[in-house]
């Protein structure tokens, strides 16, 4: 019979090798206190900036971001629909377009935008080819547009993993801990 003793090496190597492979999709989150808001109050989602190389990464941003808005118990929910398209390859974000979507925000009396930007989304380099998502976040006062609460954060997966899930994951962190004193 073998002893007990023989059997930790192999079980410390076993654990190790396991928390590693949790750590092999990492996400880094910073993100501001949660201010009181109101979640029946009329919300939109403004454009994302877009700074990756990836056509439309703003615009898929957006559709998760709205999606969850609605999952996290938010009323009513716009989307901001002018000049979308040109955001594919030329636009990242200009402050034009932010002034024209908050205008079309207050006419529609509006009371919070989402806004944001991606800053990565693509597909690591590599044997497995590892979704990333970077987003920043912002929850704005139409009406003053002060920044209400901001967050950020970066996420990668596994390499079976669809990008649009690690960026579903990641947008969803950031959403609850900017509602979590929403009432």
């Amino acid at each position: 019979m073998r002893h007990p003793s023989r059997f930790l090496p192999r079980l410390k190597t076993l654990a190790c090798t396991a928390l590693l492979a949790v750590l092999a999709a990492c996400s880094t989150v910073d993100r501001g206190k949660s201010p009181a808001l109101e979640r029946e109050a009329t919300w939109a989602v403004l454009p994302f900036a877009n700074h990756t190389e990836t056509p439309l990464a703003g615009n898929r941003a957006e559709t998760i971001a709205e999606a969850l808005l609605h999952a996290q118990g938010v009323g009513r929910v716009k989307r901001y629909q002018g000049q979308t398209q040109q955001e594919a390859l030329f636009d990242a974000g200009s402050p034009r377009r932010l002034e024209d979507a908050l205008a079309w925000a207050r006419e529609q009396r509006v009371r919070y935008a989402l806004i944001g930007a991606v800053d990565e989304w693509r597909y690591k380099v590599g044997v497995d080819g590892e979704p990333a998502a970077g987003v920043t976040l912002q929850i704005v006062d139409v009406a003053t547009g002060e920044t209400l609460w901001s967050g950020a954060g970066g996420k990668s997966g596994w390499s079976r993993e669809a990008l649009s899930a690690v960026a579903q994951k990641l947008i969803r962190e950031l959403l609850q801990a900017g509602l979590a004193g929403a009432r």
